[in-house]
């Protein structure tokens, strides 16, 4: 199994309720609890015990005023987009269906994260309750955007970016892109981005390129092919993963990667997802969804280059115990890509996996379960990992390490951690879904939890790009 893996191969919206989603949750968190409490000292102590943020000089006025031409306004959603949860396939077209797949809003408790209102079992109404603690301190218990340049739809389970068209080189040849993440605090700030100091050690696994006057990118390389049509034939049931056969919905070149290293602006490094190549508005223009999929990534949801917007698809996600949304751009494995319904990254490969922690580490760790429970589907709460993603189309519910406002550590660049329930745990019962990383370390030293095959639990060998969007408690 460790072989597969590490080979060229892998990796209901709530009627009247849903459109309101965040914003009744966001009044309804005035106490702390215990268990926060605790999670609070734990996210602290853990804090302490990281390697200390990387100090940068301050960019010169002049490069960031170059860098802040690439400031958009906070992109709209469309009113008209269906919900997520249509947009997944039905069981038979699961895994040859193009597009985002199973949307964060899913028909049950394993395929929804959303934490439920604070008035449930509760003898006051909703409308008693205050503002959650992070409207104060972003650390503490509630929700929190911290991707603030687009707009979080929670009905749909989308986020809206602003929608940007660069140039390739010599060929000014078109490339859409969105920016999702900086490693300068200050650049982060002024375009509502998340600020990941890890992507400063990602230089070898990025593209270069040029600001131009409007803030866009001329990039020097790299280009995606988004015209592959997407298709997995899982294992029998019970051990969908791995899959028999599989192929991206689409595949950059030797030269592609997400991270862009801007030469003329003091070298700062974004996370810049390509989600189009080599075509003009009109061939992309579908604001109000039906994509197109052979010209667009995966994981977009609708486009509008008009007015320079994509909405593109959540996914659910926990970091140390707390549910999360995040996106999902690239990977650098074909499988991986596969079944993340994202783009297949060569360049990405050169990033320095299993450092973690370590200094000049650009990584962060992700958990993924090959074989936590399924039965049931999207109606079973304890619902996790791969197979149950290839059973039922729904996402399996990873465990990411560090984000911002929990730890200081957090990288968009997420170094895959594969890991199966031993034979044992699961005649005694002890399968379930897992939330935090500590957990799963505790269970990888008891024997509960190995790698794939039984083999030493660790890096396997790849990695996925996935900025972080919500913190939703």
């Amino acid at each position: 199994m460790k072989s597969l893996i590490r080979s060229p191969l892998i990796s209901k919206p709530r009627p009247a309720e849903s459109s309101t989603r965040l914003n009744v949750f966001a009044s309804g968190r005035v106490a702390v609890t215990l268990s926060s409490l605790f999670l609070g000292s734990l996210v602290a102590s853990l804090a302490m015990a990281e390697v200390a943020p990387l100090t940068r000089e301050p960019l010169s006025p002049e490069a960031m005023a170059m860098h802040i031409q690439a400031k958009r306004s906070v992109a709209k959603p469309a009113t008209t987009l269906e919900p997520a949860v249509a947009l997944a396939a039905t069981a038979s077209t699961v895994n040859s269906a193009q597009g985002p797949g199973g949307g964060a809003i899913g028909p049950g408790p394993g395929c929804d994260l959303f934490p439920a209102p604070p008035s449930v079992g509760a003898s006051v109404p909703l409308s008693y309750f205050g503002p959650p603690p992070s409207t104060t301190n972003p650390s503490l218990v509630g929700p929190v955007q911290l991707l603030s340049s687009g707009k979080v739809d929670a009905a749909h389970g989308t986020i809206t970016l602003p929608l940007y068209k660069g140039l390739l080189g010599r060929t000014k040849k078109p490339i859409w892109y969105i920016l999702t993440d900086v490693d300068n605090a200050g650049v982060a700030a002024e375009l509502g981005l998340n600020f990941s100091t890890k992507l400063t050690f990602a230089s070898l696994a990025a593209r270069t390129g040029n600001l131009d006057a409007n803030g866009n990118i001329v990039f020097d390389k790299g280009t995606v092919d988004f015209s592959p049509k997407r298709n997995i034939v899982p294992g029998p049931a019970g051990a969908e993963f791995p899959p028999k056969s599989f192929a991206p919905g689409s595949v950059g070149d030797a030269n592609y990667s997400p991270f862009v290293r801007i030469v003329n602006a003091a070298d700062v490094i974004y996370n810049a997802p390509m989600v189009a190549f080599d075509v003009d508005a009109s061939q992309i223009n579908f604001p109000n969804g039906n994509v197109d999929y052979s010209k667009v990534h995966d994981q977009v949801v609708a486009i509008d280059p008009i007015n320079m917007t994509v909405t593109l698809n959540l996914i659910n996600g926990f970091s140390f115990g707390r549910p999360v949304w995040y996106l999902s751009m690239d990977a650098t494995i074909p499988l991986a890509a596969a079944i993340e319904h994202n783009t297949f990254a060569p360049l990405m490969a050169k990033l320095l996996l299993g450092h973690d922690d370590s200094f000049a580490s650009p990584v962060e760790r992700i958990f993924i379960a090959t074989n936590g429970p399924e039965s049931g589907s999207c109606n079973n709460p304890l619902r996790q990992g791969l197979s149950a993603d290839l059973a039922d189309g729904f996402r399996p519910n990873n465990v990411l390490g560090g984000i911002p406002t929990i730890a200081l550590d957090y990288s968009p660049a997420w170094d895959a951690q594969l890991f199966t329930w031993t034979n044992a745990a699961i005649d005694q019962g002890f399968r379930g879904q897992v939330r935090e990383e500590f957990q799963i370390l505790n269970f990888v030293q008891d024997g509960l939890i190995t790698g794939p095959g039984g083999a030493p639990f660790g890096s396997a060998g790849f990695a996925i790009n996935c900025p972080i969007v919500q913190r939703l408690d």
